[in-house]
């Protein structure tokens, strides 16, 4: 099976992935009501072309049909679970791994550059806040914008793409059909990246905003030296085990490759921010 939109079926076997969950045993009239409703097309998707798709999932291996019912086979799942990070962005990986980095990165800008001026409690801590505050919202501000101007853009040109090939289709009916599902499912779409990007916008503040309160906090409540220490021990946990596993997870690399690069990045921006400082 290929997922070049290049009839209606086509669009109706994405629609079924989309629509079945994992474990969720589906009734074919009842799934295909609720693409219509999903989609907001009443009567858009026919039980006759609906009943083809169905088959064609089945004998590639991504549906099994028992007993009238349907379930998301293992490959089912895997490929519904990937069409929808590129259709919803369902996954903040960028969001994540910017939070934890920003957050990580200020906190021990903050933390050295207090030590090393000898800054009282209370100043570090008006210090931490109001940069923390700042570069959280400064995060959340460019994600929510930036985030949500490049994934519409992603989706029109993929819109723009299953368009072209849809535009092959000879019979003129079957063309026009198509081409209402594209539209009808890029709407649903464009509303779920609207709230997606909202969900991770947030994310990204409230991460950024957790990985640098913690060892900032760390640094003001214990006492020399065990608060720089302590500090220092927590962000290199962050950096070295959560950011670096984190990124070789989603990246599909070896721990150690990511690991020194994250660790090389984030003393290489921390250096630059303190000589910066000391020459301001």
């Amino acid at each position: 099976m290929t997922f070049e939109v290049g009839e209606t079926r086509d669009i109706i076997r994405i629609l079924v992935l989309l629509s079945v969950k994992k474990d969720c045993e589906c009734e074919p009239e009842p799934l295909r009501k609720k693409i219509e409703h999903f989609i907001g097309c009443p009567r858009c998707v026919e039980p006759e072309e609906f009943e083809h798709a169905l088959k064609d999932l089945s004998n590639d291996g991504l549906i099994k049909r028992s007993d009238g019912k349907i379930v998301l086979t293992e490959k089912g799942y895997y490929l519904s679970e990937e069409l929808k990070n590129l259709l919803f962005k369902d996954e903040p990986v960028l969001e994540v791994v910017a939070g934890l980095t920003d957050g990580s990165i200020t906190a021990l800008i903050v933390t050295l550059s207090t030590f090393l001026a000898g800054l009282s409690s209370g100043l570090t801590v008006f210090t931490a806040a109001l940069t923390l505050s700042a570069v959280s919202m400064t995060n959340f501000s460019s994600f929510i914008l930036g985030g949500k101007t490049e994934d519409l853009a992603d989706l029109i040109s993929l819109k723009n793409l299953m368009e072209y090939s849809v535009n092959g289709i000879e019979d003129g009916k079957e063309r026009d059909k198509s081409l209402m599902l594209l539209k009808s499912l890029f709407s649903v779409l464009k509303k779920e990246i609207s709230k997606s990007n909202l969900f991770s916008a947030i994310l990204c503040g409230v991460t950024t905003f957790l990985s640098g309160i913690v060892p900032i906090s760390l640094f003001v409540l214990l006492p020399p030296p065990f608060g720089i220490i302590a500090s220092l021990v927590f962000v290199g946990i962050v950096v070295g085990i959560f950011l670096a596993r984190y990124r070789s997870k989603k990246m599909k690399v070896r721990w150690r490759v990511t690991l020194v690069e994250t660790v090389v990045l984030v003393m290489i921006s921390v250096v630059i921010a303190l000589l910066v400082g000391g020459v301001a």
